[in-house]
């Protein structure tokens, strides 16, 4: 994937300009992007629609003077007869905490961490994210542009950027400070709402027999 280096950024590309600084007019705060939740809400929507569907048809059976199915004359007289320090009982509830636990921690959480925010000016700003791999193989290939490094790999989280790199020749102290420069000039140009803490590690290359 290309990338547009400083020195080639001309007055009109806005490479380094996509980020407002803090506390600069018209820098508004971006939210995290809000995930669909489609697989989560079809399970729970198909289990309560069967769950419903059957209690019903149960009930219309019965109103008809049918007998009622045997599944749930057992779980009535099992809820009727069971203690609530039974073991079972026990069971069930607590699956049943943690799976409402879940749902609500779905509901009250974004949850997509896949796609980082972006700045942008202005209440009428266009709202844009940057896919987080896409973010990795930028900084990765401005990795292996300073003098010295022979592999890196890069990590980007929601707060941090984790790069690693090796090196085959040059200082370990001067080739972490020029990765660590241009990790950084990189990250500005990204333009993300959040800034991002930087941590470089870098090794001698392993030399070959």
């Amino acid at each position: 994937m290309p990338t547009l280096d400083p020195d080639e950024a001309g007055p009109g590309s806005g490479a380094l300009q996509y980020a407002p600084a803090a506390g600069e007019p018209g820098a508004v705060r971006v939210k995290r992007f809000w995930s669909g939740r489609r697989v989560p809400a079809a399970l729970t929507a198909a289990v309560c629609t069967a769950l419903t569907g059957l209690f019903l048809y149960d009930i219309a059976a019965v109103r008809t003077d049918r007998k009622a199915m045997a599944w749930r004359k057992t779980l009535a007289d099992e809820l009727a007869t069971r203690h609530l320090d039974n073991v079972w009982i026990i069971v069930g509830a607590a699956v049943a905490a943690v799976l409402g636990l879940w749902l609500l921690l779905l509901a009250a959480t974004p949850g997509e961490r896949k796609v980082l925010p972006m700045a942008r000016r202005g209440p009428q700003g266009v709202r844009a994210g940057l896919d987080r791999h896409a973010a990795e193989l930028v900084l990765r290939d401005r990795a292996m542009e300073v003098a010295g490094v022979r592999w890196s790999r890069v990590k980007v989280g929601r707060r941090k950027v984790t790069a690693r790199a090796t090196s085959h020749f040059r200082e370990l102290d001067d080739v972490r400070r020029d990765l660590a420069g241009a990790l950084d000039t990189a990250v500005a140009q990204l333009g993300l709402a959040r800034e991002l803490a930087m941590r470089v590690h870098v090794r001698r290359a392993d030399k070959k027999a």
